[in-house]
């Protein structure tokens, strides 16, 4: 098990696998995965931070997943299967014109299944007796597949509708009614477990590669789970749901820096003494199933443990919510002893109080620090280096929900951006790199840096806007905009610090 607190100093880069290069409209684990793992071996990084790998639905964000254990087969790459003998070379060269700098989902995602498909109908037609033992044993490997392959193959039937609005025999699990399902949608059962078995078959190779390279890969995992997925409909008991499957109260968080409503992200809540009473059975088997594909793992919103911000599903903003208690130090106690030490980040931005900064420091779990939320002018921020209490910190310049440190710099207030030149004596004319240099220069156990501060882009060029429901998650870039002089710049600053 990789052991957070036995590691030295060490740098990366936070880019989704969606972002890479690549010819079939979003990035996937084919040749621009590799070759950013070989970027980052040049760099002498020794990290690679990646969002939520799951399935993803309506907005296109990784945070709200059909899954919490299935893989996103859309970042499977036609070039790999192209290899394995399911795509033909016609199959992978005839190909419609794609933007290579933004992702076109709906027009990306329907041209991507054509191609799934007929590789899976390749494979039954071709695949030896050998790798059809293959997927049989992943899929016996897999506790949760059963669930997920016919939660996707319901979904598919029904157009795309969420759960609880199936027949209610099948939103209700009626065993019979599942086994007819079973039986009537078998085909498209076996398509899912097979793109299933090909994306963790092209993952594990992708994080091998990174591995031998010297790189360990973050992973993320969102504490709340999406109303229309898998882990609600097989587990409903574990949620706070109506006689209907529906959420009564939902997610969120109040307002803040990001939002003067608040986010309303629209989650069920946990009924956390359900999930107390199976000593969190369900928490222990994702947590390890994650850190099955990844190194370390970042825990998204972690205040959410020691207590969430409940709002009536029936409100249209997060304005009016309240906190309520979370599972608290019981919940750490199952996973270790469960899983032993973890290597957990915990994501402890936003409204903090003292009992998450005492719930996260009593498991010695690292937290996180921002430098664009860094400089006020008072100096009293916490995310500014100085005042960082030690070294069990993961610093940022930005994260995936921020602007890219050019977009910040030109949208903050000038007294903000005043300080910031006074304090670092700079001109603010190179301030991605400024930042860079900073962060890594920190006492900070590790940093951080989004390929787009790496790229010096502008506030196009963001990934995400919490509080913004669609139009997000698109950002790519070409094979030409990660280059040599980026590649020096890092590996000097690496250098310097001792990462």
């Amino acid at each position: 098990m990789f052991n957070l607190h036995k590691k030295p100093r060490a740098s990366g880069v936070l880019v989704h696998p969606t972002s890479f290069p690549g010819h079939f409209g979003m990035g996937d684990l084919g040749w621009g995965a590799y070759q950013f793992v070989d970027f980052l071996k040049r760099a002498k990084q020794k990290l690679w931070q990646v969002l939520p790998l799951g399935p993803t639905g309506y907005g296109d964000s990784p945070y709200q997943s059909f899954s919490s254990f299935a893989g996103n087969h859309y970042l499977i790459s036609p070039d790999e299967l192209q290899k394995q003998g399911w795509l033909s070379d016609a199959d992978v060269n005839d190909k419609p014109w794609f933007d290579p700098r933004s992702i076109d989902y709906g027009w990306a995602i329907e041209y991507k299944m054509k191609l799934l498909r007929k590789a899976f109908e390749c494979f039954k037609a071709n695949a030896t007796a050998a790798q059809k033992n293959k997927l049989s044993k992943f899929c016996k490997q897999n506790d949760w597949l059963d669930d997920y392959a016919l939660f996707y193959a319901l979904k598919d039937h029904f157009g795309g509708q969420v759960w609880h609005k199936w027949p209610t025999p099948l939103a209700k699990r009626n065993t019979a009614a599942l086994a007819e399902a079973r039986k009537t949608h078998a085909d498209a059962i076996e398509f899912c477990k097979f793109l299933q078995y090909e994306f963790f078959r092209q993952w594990s190779n992708l994080k091998e590669y990174a591995n031998e390279a010297g790189v360990s890969i973050i992973g993320d995992i969102p504490i709340f789970v999406a109303e229309d997925s898998s882990d609600v409909w097989a587990n409903p008991e574990l949620y706070v749901l109506d006689e209907h499957g529906r959420p009564t109260s939902v997610a969120g968080v109040p307002p803040d820096y990001f939002s003067e409503t608040g986010q309303l992200w629209g989650n069920p809540l946990y009924k956390w003494e359900a999930h107390k009473k199976t000593d969190y059975e369900w928490w222990c088997k994702r947590i390890q199933a994650v850190l099955g594909m990844v190194d370390i793992v970042r825990i998204d919103h972690f205040r959410g443990f020691e207590a969430y911000w409940a709002v009536p599903a029936t409100e249209k903003t997060a304005v009016k919510g309240k906190w309520l208690k979370g599972p608290g130090q019981s919940f750490f106690d199952a996973l270790k002893k469960r899983l032993g030490d973890l290597p957990i980040i915990a994501e402890d931005l936003g409204e903090i109080t003292p009992a998450v900064d005492k719930l996260r420091t009593y498991n010695k779990l690292p937290g996180m620090r921002v430098l664009h939320f860094a400089f006020d002018p008072t100096g009293v921020s916490n995310h500014i280096p100085h005042n960082y209490e030690d070294s069990r910190t993961v610093v940022y310049t930005g994260t995936h929900d921020n602007n890219t440190t050019q977009g910040w710099y030109a949208e903050s207030p000038e007294n903000e951006r005043d300080y910031l030149r006074r304090m670092l004596s700079i001109s603010g004319n190179d301030v991605a790199w400024d930042l860079i240099k900073l962060a890594l220069g920190t006492n900070a156990l590790y940093a951080i840096v989004p390929i787009q501060d790496i790229m010096n882009l502008g506030a196009s060029d963001r990934m995400n806007c919490p509080g913004l429901a669609q139009g997000w998650w698109k950002f790519r870039y070409t094979e030409d905009m990660l280059n040599h002089h980026q590649e020096a710049q890092l590996r000097y600053l690496t250098e310097m610090f001792n990462r």
